[in-house]
């Protein structure tokens, strides 16, 4: 049996016959308008989230199989804590907090392709992109709670594998995420606040400014704001 691979990146519940499947698909001479339905159909809860989809046609009988791989575990993070982005400086910035379920309901989800043998470990694997991102883990900083995992204070909640959340503990973390977002904004207008009290004082000269900025730990996303790019 010939077999024809196409392989390719879908918008969880949004392919068509559009570029970049379509005109892969043309040559293999498969249904195009079922291969999109079923992709759809397999991805739905997958939205918003690029997602890796292979296409195995069958060259004479023109039937086909479709593989739905997992998206990045930062893009599992990001659905799961209800976020568009993570911190712009998740050394400091703090954009949600996450259960242990949730966790180990990613860790389940990406289970192939993470390197860990056992669940705790792929636990403490997407732990670390959490840390990348400035997204807090049962209450505790990513880092924090790396050092939990390993001293054994999670180990029945990764044993039993529960991944569900109670209707309560998820208003408390939407509460909670609210909250976040606050002390977020709150902070970013301090910075702008300090960073055009520093502007003002080198109005004339641009670069001192900007290194002052740099020096008094204002953010480099507000920086860029503030000085024109023909000023830099």
């Amino acid at each position: 049996m010939a077999k024809q691979i196409v392989e390719t990146l879908i918008e969880g519940g949004k392919a068509t016959a559009a570029p970049p499947l379509g005109p892969a698909l043309g040559p293999t001479g498969v249904n195009i308008g079922q291969v999109v339905a079923e992709i759809n159909k397999k991805t739905a809860d997958l939205k918003g989230m690029q997602v890796p989809v292979k296409v195995i046609v069958d060259t004479v009988s023109k039937e086909f199989q479709i593989e739905i791989g997992t998206p990045p575990a930062a893009a599992l993070i990001k659905k799961e804590a209800g976020i568009e982005k993570g911190a712009s400086n998740p050394l400091t910035d703090r954009v949600a907090d996450m259960r242990m379920e949730q966790i180990i309901k990613i860790a389940k989800a990406k289970e192939s392709a993470l390197l860990g043998k056992e669940l705790k470990n792929k636990v403490r694997e997407i732990i670390g992109t959490c840390q990348s991102m400035g997204v807090m883990v049962e209450g505790m900083s990513a880092q924090d709670a790396l050092k939990a995992v390993a001293a054994g204070q999670f180990d029945e909640k990764i044993k039993s594998g529960k991944t569900e959340l109670s209707a309560e503990e998820q208003k408390a973390l939407a509460e909670e995420k609210v909250k976040l977002q606050e002390e977020l904004q709150k902070k970013r207008a301090q910075f702008e606040s300090q960073a055009k009290g520093i502007l003002a004082q080198f109005d004339k000269d641009p670069k001192k400014a900007k290194k002052a900025m740099v020096e008094a730990g204002i953010p480099q996303m507000i920086i860029d704001e503030l000085i024109p790019p023909e000023k830099k």
